[in-house]
C-alpha cells in the first residue's frame, strides 16, 4: 500500500547477519551444536540409511528414528539458515556446498568435511560485505561466493566435471570408432583367407557402408594411433594395428559364444550385444571367459577365434608365441619377447 512499511520483510527475504542480536548466536551456535553431535555419533546409522533404507532396515537400524533425526536436522539448519541468508536463497545453501563437494570427492566423509567448509567460507564472505554497507544484503553475497566455487568445479572437476566428461566420452567414441574400423579390416583379410597385406579405401568403406569422406577420417584416425599406414587408396596395418584387431574380434566372438552356451540364448540374437560389450571387455574376463569355455576355436556361427595363427599370418608380425590352451595365444600379453617363443 502508498505509504506502508515493509516491517523488515526485505531481511526476511535476503538476511541481514550483521544485524545479530546475542540469542540469536546462541541459537545457531545450539542447532550447529546439535546437528553435529548428531552426526557424530550416529554416523555409520546415517550412513547406512541414506545409501539403503532397506538394508539398513534388515540390519537393525532405527531406520524411523533416523529419518526423524535427519528432517529435523534439516528443519533446525533451515530456520536458522533463514536468519541469515534469507527464506528465498537458503535453499541454494543447503544444496550448493554439498553439491560442489560432490564434484571433487566420493566418499561422504570427506564430502561433509568440504561442504561445511565452504558454507563456512561462504557465510564469512556475504557477512563480510554486508558489513561494509546497509546497502548489501547478506544471504546474495553467500550465494554468489559459494555459487563461483560451484561453477569451475562443475566444469573442471577432475571426475564428475563436465569438460572431463566430454572428453572421456569423445575417447570413448573414437576408440570405439577404431576398433570397428579394425573389425572391418580385419573381416575383409578374412573374407580373402589372409592373403593379402592391404585393404583398399574403396572396399573398406563399402564394408563399413560409409562414404569414403567418412573412411577416410577412420583412417587418419588410425595413423594416429600408430594402427595402420595408408598409401594411395591402400591401407596396411601396423603389428599393433592387427593384434588389436584380433584382439576385438576374438572379444566379439567370445562373447557370442559364451552368451549361447551359458545364458541360453539363441545364436541369431547374440550379435547386437556382442557389438556394445566387444569395446569394454578386459583382459582378465576374456581369460576368465577361455578357461569358462574351455578354450573354443569357433563361435556359434562357425566363425573361427583369432588365435596365434592369426597373429603368424597377421601383416609383419613376426612373432611364434607360446599358445595358451588348445592352439590359442594370450592375445594380451605386451610386448611379444623373446622368451614367449
Amino acid at each position: 500500500q502508498p505509504g506502508g512499511n515493509k516491517s523488515g520483510l526485505d531481511k526476511f527475504l535476503f538476511g541481514q547477519s550483521a544485524a545479530f542480536s546475542m540469542q540469536d548466536l546462541i541459537l545457531m551456535g545450539t542447532v550447529t551444536f546439535f546437528v553435529m553431535a548428531t552426526l557424530w555419533f550416529l554416523h555409520k546409522e546415517m550412513l547406512c540409511f541414506s545409501f539403503d533404507s532397506a538394508y539398513a532396515s534388515t540390519i537393525g537400524v532405527p531406520t524411523r528414528l533416523i529419518h526423524f533425526l535427519q528432517m529435523t536436522c534439516l528443519s533446525f539448519a533451515i530456520v536458522v539458515g533463514i536468519q541469515a541468508v534469507g527464506v528465498v536463497l537458503v535453499s541454494a545453501m543447503l544444496i550448493t556446498p554439498a553439491a560442489t563437494a560432490y564434484l571433487v570427492r566420493e566418499r561422504l566423509p570427506q564430502m561433509l568435511r568440504i561442504s561445511a567448509i565452504l558454507g563456512m567460507m561462504a557465510g564469512a564472505f556475504g557477512t563480510y560485505c554486508s558489513f561494509l554497507s546497509t546497502g548489501l544484503p547478506t544471504g546474495p553475497f553467500i550465494v554468489v561466493f559459494a555459487t563461483l566455487i560451484f561453477i569451475p568445479t562443475y566444469l573442471f572437476a577432475p571426475r564428475h566435471g563436465v569438460l572431463r566428461k566430454w572428453w572421456r566420452n569423445r575417447s570413448s567414441r573414437l576408440r570405439t570408432a577404431r576398433e570397428n574400423t579394425l573389425k572391418s579390416i580385419f573381416h575383409i583379410f578374412e573374407k580373402e583367407g589372409f592373403v593379402t597385406e592391404q585393404v583398399g579405401v574403396l572396399e573398406l568403406a563399402h564394408q563399413r557402408r560409409q562414404s569414403e569422406e567418412e573412411v577416410q577420417a577412420s583412417i587418419k584416425e588410425l595413423e594416429r594411433s600408430g594402427f595402420a599406414t595408408q598409401s594411395g587408396d591402400q591401407l596396411v596395418l601396423t603389428p599393433e594395428g592387427y593384434r588389436r584387431a584380433c584382439e576385438i574380434v576374438r572379444n566379439h566372438r567370445l562373447w557370442e559364444l559364451y552368451l549361447v552356451k551359458n545364458a541360453d540364448i539363441a545364436a541369431d540374437h547374440v550379435h547386437d550385444d556382442a557389438e556394445r560389450i566387444e569395446h569394454v571387455l578386459s583382459h582378465e574376463i576374456i581369460h576368465e571367459l577361455e578357461k569358462e569355455l574351455e578354450f573354443p576355436d569357433t563361435d556359434p556361427h562357425g566363425k573361427p577365434i583369432p588365435g596365434w595363427e592369426d597373429l603368424k599370418r597377421g601383416t609383419a608380425v613376426d612373432v611364434n608365441p607360446k599358445p595358451e590352451g588348445p592352439g590359442l595365444i594370450n592375445l594380451y600379453k605386451e610386448p611379444f619377447q623373446e622368451e614367449d617363443r
